[in-house]
């Protein structure tokens, strides 16, 4: 367990709020790799280093339990998951197919001043990739994913999707090495302009190869450290 962090609740914090607040905390260190895979995360521990009661944990773990970050095994009790080639294989599946349609509805409803957010975001994730601010280039290409879909104009597309948004960021997290930036940046540059050409064949197509090709090295890497681990 990491040393202790300052988080009394607010005094206006609602029963929600505090266990959206505590979800969001464990979640971020799982997707950080603060609790690596394997970690075993005890509700009183927590409980008392984020100085709550043990019900908003017992809810937070429960929600990450569905959401695949935790698992309970017999006599060992809540473990942060794995995140192997075989989840990433499943997660690639649906993303391609769901990050294609995205990018064909974006190409058609953007409208001027979506585009121009996404254009600035871009930007910031470039500064970042080329100053090697990795961590935040990464949350940024992430946050580029995440407002395509926002821009599908397909209220059930943003649903389907959402679920998936925390697996990604893990996932991007995990497989990202400095190398990444200029490649990862120029896949999303290239989508972005068929978006705003209205390109719809062109941005499913890049999407779906910026999916492929991100498969490729993220499998070859959780591969190789499978192997090496024995």
């Amino acid at each position: 367990m990491t040393s202790p962090r300052p988080a009394d609740p607010p005094a206006g914090d609602t029963p929600r709020s505090l266990r959206e607040r505590v979800y969001e905390e464990l979640r971020e260190r799982i997707i950080e790799a603060e609790f690596p895979a394997g970690t075993r995360l005890v509700e009183r521990e927590i409980a008392e280093e984020l100085r709550v009661s043990r019900v908003p944990v017992r809810e937070a773990m429960q929600r990450l339990e569905a959401e695949g970050f935790l698992s309970v095994r017999p006599r060992r009790g809540s473990m942060v998951t794995e995140f192997g080639p075989e989840e990433a294989e499943h997660l690639f599946d649906v993303r391609e197919n769901l990050e294609g349609l995205a990018a064909r509805l974006a190409a058609r409803h953007a409208g001027a001043h979506e585009l121009r957010a996404l254009e600035e975001l871009l930007a910031r994730a470039r500064a970042a990739a080329e100053s090697g601010r990795l961590r935040e280039a990464v949350s940024l290409n992430a946050d580029f994913h995440r407002a395509v879909v926002g821009l599908s104009g397909n209220p059930l597309l943003v649903e389907l999707m959402a679920p998936l948004d925390s697996r990604l960021r893990r996932l991007f997290r995990l497989t990202s090495a400095a190398s990444d930036g200029e490649p990862m940046c120029g896949a999303h540059e290239r989508l972005y302009e068929a978006i705003r050409d209205r390109d719809e064949a062109g941005a499913e197509s890049l999407a779906r190869a910026h999916v492929a090709a991100t498969r490729a090295s993220a499998l070859r890497l959780l591969n190789d450290r499978r192997n090496q681990a024995g």
